[in-house]
């Protein structure tokens, strides 16, 4: 089993997971954080720091869109190890559904 992150942080990229990640798996995006599924040790600390509940199991995954999205976008993103602030309009999109059509961004972040 993997964590993985889905379409809850997309807009909002709150890094309250980056922080407690022992082995810093965490990649951003220009609006979202992904996580590298290869280097997630399962540990699960990251889950419940997440204040949108953006962090699921892969067995979570049903269609396994999220594994896909995660494992691509770590790849090319830049590495996140530290805490930042999130944006500032965060709090508007938390609760917003179909953000993956809506805004996804491929660009990273940093």
């Amino acid at each position: 089993m993997t964590y993985l992150v889905n379409e809850k942080c997309i807009k909002c990229k709150y890094t309250d997971c980056v922080e407690v990640c022992p082995v810093d798996c965490f990649y951003e995006g220009e609006n979202m954080l992904v996580i590298n599924p290869d280097e997630c040790i399962d540990c699960g600390v990251c889950e419940p720091e997440c204040p949108v509940d953006a962090i699921i199991s892969d067995t979570d995954d049903n269609d396994e869109k999220w594994l896909e999205v995660n494992q691509k976008f770590s790849e090319i993103w830049p590495n996140i190890t530290m805490k930042k602030d999130s944006p500032t309009d965060a709090k508007i999109y938390e609760s917003e559904e179909n953000k993956y059509d809506k805004y996804f961004s491929e660009k990273s972040g940093g």
